[in-house]
């Protein structure tokens, strides 16, 4: 089934509108949408390497635009919307203690949220929450989620053929990692707050 799901991820990769693709997953991938967009990023680079950087333009400007919206659920519908978010989650109850470190330490928390797999839309969410100021959300947002998107997509252009081959090979083993990584840094992210 995983290979299927990869075959099929490459084929989308492939698509006339997998640009758009790409940056709508990227935008609500920033505030509500659990599947970050770093996959079909991925496809697509190893796809076509000669869109890896259109493609990561592209990703980075369509997360940030999704994380001010996210901040802004944070910011303006906290109660309605942000709570419920949070809580699906699983982060309601410690998230009062993470809101306390945004006065000293927001532009490294939003940095770290972006580059990391914590889900950078608990990051996007609290920052609206806790009123950080938005030119220091968008700089770090910029800064970490650029890092992120163009470092894969560097990674994937350069060394496109043999990681395919790689991936061929070791799909299993590799999306075992990626699991391990993300419940690393949702588990990170309940011992810091």
């Amino acid at each position: 089934m995983l290979r299927k799901l990869y075959d099929w991820t490459l084929r989308l990769a492939e698509h006339r509108y997998a640009l758009l693709a790409l940056s709508i997953i990227s935008f609500i991938e920033s505030s509500v949408f659990p599947v970050p967009p770093d996959i079909i990023l991925m496809a697509m680079v190893l796809a076509d390497r000669s869109r890896a950087w259109v493609a990561a333009t592209l990703c980075t400007v369509a997360s940030v635009l999704g994380g001010v919206a996210g901040y802004g659920i944070g910011y303006f519908l906290f109660e309605e919307i942000g709570r419920p978010v949070l809580a699906l989650y699983g982060y309601s109850e410690e998230f009062q203690a993470f809101q306390s470190m945004y006065n000293e330490w927001g532009f490294w928390i939003v940095f770290g949220g972006g580059f990391t797999p914590i889900p950078y839309k608990v990051i996007t969410i609290a920052s609206g929450v806790a009123h950080l100021d938005l030119t220091t959300f968008v700089v770090a947002s910029l800064a970490s989620r650029g890092a992120r998107f163009f470092l894969v997509a560097g990674l994937l252009w350069y060394f496109g053929p043999p990681i395919r081959r790689l991936i061929d090979k070791h799909l299993g083993w590799m999306a075992f990692a990626g699991f391990a990584l993300a419940v690393g840094g949702v588990v990170a992210l309940k011992v810091l707050m």
